[in-house]
Formats: C-alpha cells, sequence, structure tokens
C-alpha cells in the first residue's frame, strides 16, 4: 500500500514535500488559521476527521458467504440429491457435516472484523485551533485540512499537520515506526520521496507530543491521514489466504470431475437403452462416493486439534485455518523491536577517545543524567538504571537545558569547592564544542588527527548499530553560579556512550530453528539500517540484501517482488511498505507469516496469509492478527509451525487416501456399468459403502505423523494430488478389474453375489490402505494411533461380516462361498503389497505433497 496523496489533489507530491507557501495555496489558507464559516464549509466537504470504518456485513451476511465454496457447494447438491432420493441419512449427514464447519469458521472469525475500529481510540479528543484569528478548543473531528492547531506536551496530534513554528519539539511516533525513540521536529522543506516517518517538518495523527510547542498547519484529516490509511487497509477484505485458494481450486477439480463423471454414466445409460431413472440414480450415487464429504469434517476436527494443542504451548488461534498456514508458511516477516528485541533501550559502552571501556564517561554521563531537571530521553533512563553511581558530594549549581538546534544539555555542577560543566549530546554538535580530549585522566590537545580518529571511532560505533551520546566537561571558576550557552565552548572530550536495544535472548535459537526448518526469515522494520543490521548480526541472521523504504517507493510492483524475494533486511520503511512487501511476497507464490505488536504492524498483519502477535500488543494489532503469542518467546511461534505442519499432514492423508480409493472405486463403477447387464453395486450400496468408508477415517484427525513431515513447510499441490489419485485409483480399479474377473469367470456370479463380492473387496481395499497411505516409510515403521486402528479395523469387520446377517439382505447382499472369501483375500493382499510398491515408487519421482 502505498501512502496515498494527503489532498484532493491526488496528482500533488506529499505536503511536507515543497515550500510552505505552495502548501498554503493549495489549501487556499493562511498561516492565521480559517473563517469559522470556512472551516464549516469544508467539514461538509471532507468529512469527519476520524480514520475511515467498513460498515460491517450483516452476520447473516457473512454466514451465507461461506457457502459459496465450491466444496461446499458439491456436498451441498450431494445432500440435495440424496434428500431427492430418499437416501435420508445420508443427506443428513452430509448436510450436517457442512453446517458444523461453515459455523465453526464463523464463529471463529467473525471477532477479528472490529480492527479498523479500534483506530478510534488512538485520536485526540479535543483540539485547539485558530478559526476567525482567536484561539478556540474543538472536537477533534471537526478539523479540516486548513486549520491551524496548537500543540504542547502531553497532546496527541490530532490530525496531519505541517510545521508551520517549533520550540523544542519532541515528538513520540512509535504508531508509525514502531521505535521507541523520541524524534526531533522542527519547520522546513523535506526532501522530495521523504516517507511520512522520515518527514522531520510534519506530524500525523494519533503520535504523541513529550515536550516543546508547535503551531501547524493541517493538511490531512480522517481517513486521508497515515492513519486513515492503516484503517483503509484493514477495512479492505481479507486476502484470500493459502489454505482458503487452495480449498477453493480442490473444490472445482472435484466439481468437474463429478459432472463428467454423471454425464458419461448417463449417456452409457442411454446407448444401452436402460431405464432413465435408474441410470440416474446410480450416477448420483457415483457422484456422491466421488465426494470426499468428511473433508470439512476433517478440516474442522484437525485444525481444532491443533489449536487446541497450541493453546497448550500458549498460541491462542482465532482463525482456524491459520493453523493450515502456519504450517505451509515458507517466509516470516518480523517487525525489529518488541518482537526481536526487547523495546528497552540499554546503555552498551562507555569508553574514552582511544576506544577505551572509562568509569570516567560513565560518571560524568551519570551526573549529568542524574541533575538534568528538563526531560529525561530514553538513553539517560538506561544511564541511571545501568548502574548506581555514587554522588560522592556532587550538587547541581545550574543547568543549560536541552534544545533541538545545540543537541546537547550541560550541567554545573560543585563538589568540595569544585565547579564542573558536565555536557552530554549529539556527537557532532558536543566534539565541534571541544578542544581537547582526556585519556588517563591527562588532556590532550584535540588537533586535527585526533578529532578525525575520534570521529572515525563514531562512525564505526554508528555501523555497529549504537545510537552514541558525546560526554564532555570544563573547569570553571569556584564562585560560578549561572551557566549560558556561551560556556559550552573549550570543553575537554571525556568520551562515548553507546546504546541498544537488546535482542531478546530467546529469539536466536527460535530463528535458528525456523530457519532449519525451511522458513527464510526476514526483518521489516521503521528503524535505520545500521541498527537493524547489527541486530541481525547478534541474532545470527545472515543479511543477503537490503531495502529501505526510500527504495522500495521508487520501485514498481513486478519489480518489488523480484527485489523482496532476494532482501533479508526492510529498514526505514512505513506502514503501507511493509503491507507492500508482503503483497509482493505473496505474488512470488511464498506463504507469509507477519509478525507485529504496534499500530503500524496492523496492515501488515492483515495482508499476510497469517498474522501474528503478543498478548500485550495494541488492541488493533491484536484484532488483526491471526495467532497471539502468550509467552513473548520466538520459540513458542516454532512450535506452532510444527503443529501447524502436523495438521496439515493428516489432512492430506484424507486427501490422498479419500480421492485415490473413491476415484479408483468410481472409475470401476463407471466401467462395469459399460460391460454388465446390471448394475455392479445398487445404489443404496454405493452409499453404505462411502458411510462406512467414513466412518473408518474418522479418527485420521487424531493420527500420529513421522517427524520427517515435519521439517519442512508443506502445503497443498493439486498437481500432486491430481496424480497420486490418476496412479492409486488406477491401480485400485485393476484389482477391481481383477476381481471382477474372479466373481463372472470363476463364480459365474450373477447380480446379487457379484455385488456382494465387489463390496466386500471394495471396502476392505479403500480402508486397509490408509496404513500404506499415511505414511512415506515402510508402514511397519510408522505407528498409528489406537483410534485409527480400531476405526479402520471395525469398519473392514463390518463390511465383511455383514453379508451374513440378516440386515445384509435387506441391502441386497447374499453370503458367498468360503472359496470367494479366500480369493477375495489374496486379492486384499496383492492390492496392498502393490500399493506399497507404487506409493515408494511415487513418492521418490515426485517430492512433492
Amino acid at each position: 500500500m502505498k501512502h496515498r496523496n494527503l489532498t484532493e489533489h491526488r496528482e500533488e507530491p506529499p505536503a511536507w514535500c515543497g515550500t510552505r507557501e505552495a502548501l498554503l495555496s493549495r489549501l487556499a489558507c493562511s498561516s492565521e488559521g480559517l473563517p469559522g464559516a470556512e472551516a464549516t464549509e469544508r467539514l461538509a466537504r471532507y468529512g469527519p476527521n476520524t480514520p475511515e470504518q467498513r460498515a460491517r456485513r450483516p452476520a447473516w451476511m457473512e454466514f451465507l458467504r461461506r457457502f459459496a465454496n465450491p466444496l461446499v457447494l458439491v456436498l451441498l447438491v450431494a445432500s440435495g440429491v440424496s434428500f431427492l432420493t430418499h437416501e435420508l441419512t445420508s443427506s443428513a449427514i452430509i448436510a450436517g457435516i457442512v453446517l458444523m464447519s461453515v459455523t465453526l469458521d464463523f464463529v471463529q472469525e467473525r471477532r477479528a472484523d472490529s480492527a479498523a475500529e479500534r483506530l478510534r481510540s488512538s485520536v485526540a479528543l479535543k483540539a485547539t485551533v485558530l478559526r476567525d484569528g482567536a484561539e478556540r478548543e474543538v472536537p477533534a473531528r471537526e478539523l479540516v485540512p486548513g486549520d491551524v492547531v496548537l500543540l504542547s506536551a502531553g497532546s496527541l496530534v490530532p490530525a496531519d499537520a505541517r510545521l508551520l513554528e517549533a520550540r523544542d519539539l519532541f515528538v513520540n511516533q512509535t504508531l508509525l515506526t514502531g521505535e521507541p525513540y523520541p524524534v526531533e521536529k522542527q519547520p522546513g522543506e523535506a526532501p522530495a520521496g521523504t516517507e511520512p516517518s522520515e518527514a522531520r517538518n510534519a506530524v500525523f495523527m494519533g503520535t504523541s507530543i513529550i515536550s516543546g510547542t508547535a503551531r501547524a498547519l493541517v493538511f490531512a484529516t480522517g481517513a486521508r491521514t497515515t492513519v486513515g490509511d492503516i484503517a483503509h487497509a484493514l477495512a479492505e477484505p481479507v486476502p484470500s489466504t493459502t489454505f482458503e485458494r487452495d480449498t477453493r481450486h480442490f473444490g472445482l477439480m472435484l466439481m468437474r470431475l463429478t459432472v463428467l463423471l454423471v454425464l458419461f454414466v448417463l449417456l452409457v445409460a442411454v446407448q444401452a437403452h436402460r431405464p432413465l431413472l435408474e441410470s440416474f440414480l446410480f450416477a448420483v450415487a457415483l457422484a456422491v462416493g466421488l465426494t470426499p464429504e468428511l473433508l470439512p469434517m476433517v478440516l474442522s476436527v484437525t485444525l481444532s486439534r491443533g489449536a487446541m494443542r497450541m493453546a497448550a504451548r500458549q498460541v491462542i488461534v482465532k482463525r482456524l485455518s491459520a493453523v493450515h498456514d502456519l504450517g505451509s508458511m515458507d517466509v516470516l516477516c518480523t517487525d525489529k523491536t518488541g518482537t526481536l528485541t526487547e523495546a528497552r533501550i540499554r546503555l552498551e559502552r562507555h569508553e574514552d577517545a582511544a576506544g577505551r571501556e572509562s568509569e570516567q564517561v560513565l560518571r560524568w554521563a551519570w551526573l549529568n543524567s542524574h541533575f538534568e531537571s528538563g526531560l529525561r530521553s530514553p538513553m539517560d533512563e538506561a544511564i541511571l538504571a545501568h548502574t548506581e553511581v555514587e554522588a560522592g558530594g556532587w550538587k547541581k549549581v545550574d543547568e543549560v537545558p536541552f534544545d533541538f538546534e545545540r543537541r546537547r544539555v550541560s550541567v554545573l555542577l560543585e563538589n568540595e569547592g569544585r565547579r564542573v560543566l558536565v555536557v552530554k549530546g549529539a556527537p557532532e554538535d558536543v566534539l565541534a564544542c571541544c578542544t581537547r580530549y582526556e585519556l588517563d585522566g591527562v588532556p590532550h590537545a584535540l588537533d586535527a588527527e585526533a578529532r578525525k580518529r575520534v570521529l572515525a571511532r563514531f562512525e564505526a560505533l554508528g555501523a555497529e548499530g549504537f545510537r552514541v551520546l558525546a560526554v564532555a566537561w570544563r573547569e570553571e571558576s569556584p564562585d560560578m553560579q549561572v551557566a549560558h550557552l556561551g560556556d559550552e565552548t573549550e570543553l575537554v572530550f571525556a568520551g562515548f556512550a553507546s546504546f541498544l536495544d537488546p535482542p531478546k535472548e530467546s529469539a536466536r535459537p527460535a530463528l535458528q530453528a525456523l530457519i532449519r526448518s525451511g522458513v527464510k526469515v526476514k526483518v521489516v522494520t521503521g528503524d535505520n539500517e545500521r541498527v537493524a543490521l547489527h541486530v541481525c548480526r547478534q541474532l545470527g541472521l545472515e543479511v543477503e540484501g537490503v531495502l529501505t523504504g526510500a527504495e522500495v517507493g521508487t520501485l514498481d510492483d513486478p519489480a518489488l517482488q523480484i527485489r523482496a524475494a532476494r532482501t533479508t533486511l526492510f529498514a526505514r520503511v512505513s506502514p503501507g511498505q511493509k503491507s507492500r512487501v508482503i503483497r509482493a511476497l505473496r505474488r512470488r507464490g511464498h506463504v507469509v507469516g507477519y509478525l507485529g505488536d504496534g499500530i503500524n504492524d496492523a496492515p501488515s498483519l492483515h495482508a499476510a496469509d497469517v498474522g501474528i502477535s503478543v498478548d500485550s500488543a495494541v488492541d488493533v494489532a491484536r484484532e488483526a492478527a491471526d495467532l497471539l503469542l502468550l509467552r513473548h518467546d520466538l520459540a513458542v511461534l516454532y512450535d506452532g509451525v510444527l503443529e501447524g505442519r502436523r495438521s496439515f499432514g493428516n489432512v492430506m492423508k484424507y486427501i490422498r487416501m479419500g480421492t485415490s480409493s473413491n476415484f479408483g472405486n468410481m472409475l470401476s463403477m463407471a466401467g462395469a456399468s459399460v460391460l454388465l447387464p446390471f448394475l455392479p453395486m445398487r445404489p443404496i450400496q454405493i452409499l453404505l459403502n462411502n458411510l462406512l468408508y467414513d466412518v473408518s477415517e474418522l479418527a485420521i484427525p487424531l493420527d500420529e505423523v513421522d517427524p520427517e513431515q515435519l521439517e519442512r513447510p508443506t502445503r497443498w499441490d493439486l498437481r500432486f494430488v491430481r496424480l497420486f489419485m490418476a496412479v492409486l485409483g488406477t491401480l485400485s480399479s485393476l484389482f477391481d478389474a481383477a476381481t471382477f474377473g474372479v466373481l463372472l469367470l470363476f463364480f459365474h456370479a450373477e447380480a446379487a453375489l457379484f455385488q456382494t463380492g465387489w463390496f466386500m473387496e471394495s471396502l476392505t481395499t479403500q480402508v486397509l490402505v490408509i496404513f500404506i497411505i499415511r505414511t512415506r516409510r515402510n508402514p511397519l515403521r510408522s505407528r498409528p494411533s489406537r483410534w485409527l486402528v480400531a476405526s479402520s479395523l471395525g469398519a473392514a469387520l463390518v463390511a465383511n461380516v455383514l453379508p451374513f446377517t440378516p440386515l445384509g439382505a435387506w441391502f441386497g447382499f447374499e453370503p458367498p462361498p468360503p472359496a470367494l472369501l479366500g480369493a477375495l483375500a489374496v486379492l486384499v493382499v496383492g492390492y496392498l503389497l502393490s500399493a506399497e510398491l507404487l506409493k515408494r515408487w511415487f513418492f521418490r519421482r515426485y517430492a512433492a505433497g
């Protein structure tokens, strides 16, 4: 999502670029504010100053929309036809499974739609504005472009505005960048192409004023603001996830096969002059048999079980299909601050001009921060938290407060008659005031060569990702009472204090585990590239390429897709650019997860296949996410990935087994209907076969998964499914043909015996083959769950005992002779051995699936 232009003139450059006069002209206003009447007219034109919100669709519409899935439609048609043909049990089972699955998904996902609405909480309720030449306090929702607002410490910025005047303005814009460091803001012009997070001459809705005052010209309100862009992204329809697309494509494939099969059987019936109604019922029974009506149930139960196991590992699943998407994820994009790092600045080094650790530098820095009376920055807090320095009789005499032109603070201290001015601030500004440097307590002249060495050390610290403060001091006369700006001269440079936001201790092993399991990790941050690079190195993350927000802004979508695939670190990127990167990776065929916890992460959480956040995240991020980590440990995420792969492995067992067995049986029935003078199996027998087969598979969600199936990302591959269905289904049909030959040639079977013998062989083979299909290993080396063993053997037992019971006669069966039972047993064993050999060949040739 590119940053949308913030005025109605969409062809104009961003309002923070260009001259102030040009912006005033564009907005048709003056630096003294708007007349009240003009403000009222603009409010009617632009609308209220609230982030854009999506009108939530009625619940009944959301519920019905889920029935548009092709697989669901196939199952509903099968249920309807079963009802019309008086197969009420089958109709009710299919309809109940579909309704349960759709309802479960609806309830799980309905709550996540409130993400955009939560953005209201980040906007100020009141704003001080110039109207008719006077200050007025008005509701923030009534601000319009062209208004001039007055800002002071503690204010939330009520709209996007460009600074006209500013004094000591210090802004927390974590909302935009996710970074905890306050940012200096001053009037002026920003270069063309500057992103919102880098615009030092503008403030943005929802950010907060930490110190100072300002007068600012509003250039964007409501949906046109940067926060409005975030709300707009969350209000857009959720992109189809990989899981949703793959199930839709699978449903379409089954729909095409079903239609072709029904048409083929009806054509044969017409050609053979058979009763049309009976042939139609047979074709419908075939279609129902081809349809894996338990798939929604298997999906829901498997994913629900995965969600429960993940909950035990402290991962809350809000969208069930996210379990599958997490297992399929091959790219994880993560924010840096708060996810990879502690989001807590820490003093890492205190060194002298020679780069050696110096307690004196720490002492001067601590005394400066301790006695400073103005606003304490996060780096001041880090210095004071680093250690407790004994003040040793020092007391404060005076102070020259921090300001953004000097970028330093000076404190005049006294200790037993000795007075010292201690200065701390931006290295460039402090060094400009120094004429000497101190080594081992001895001052030396800071000549050109020494200055060059000190500046080189400063650059080296920056390259390592440190944020650096310089510390200097100067002896003053014992009677000095007041410190002035003019006293910050001829200072003695003491050294540097260097700071980092430290990586989480648990992040490194978790990231390495993800990488070993086939997940590429990419860091997407609003922080600068030097700091982010240092964090990546500390985490052992190999950086293949770096893209900045400015560079991302120059790339069109096809170019970004290529660059994003081979880039590890994206730095200084805006929220819109983060989601652009994610969409680019998805268009390249990747399954993308995004991990973040700030408002600025919400569009990316929304755009990813699976959005991941933490329970302490802001409301908008929590609501936009699909998964919530209750423990701030990336190892929990790795456990979730394995659970997703385990769930997917069980789903694919059902897909491979169901499609191949059903396709083989239906192919055999269609072929037999051409050659035989009677139906190879009555419609009620087909439906009974299907029901027993489904019962045998009820325990698949509870099955164990081989460890090697958890080693790499897994996802649907329809080509693989089609090939597996064709190869194993054809083998099944060949053994069906052998069964037909045995029944007709050796036992001269009439309709009832033929149907009985084939029913027993068909159901036994397609149920027992699960023990072969469920693993790529030798079946004897992969232990199935006891529930799967019980359900499968139980279904096979019922199929082989039923013809010998009175109930069997009701279904049209007759007891087969013992010789036929022996022949069927040989065929079953031969089929299972052949299936094992064919499976091994198939998996050697086709690695996917």
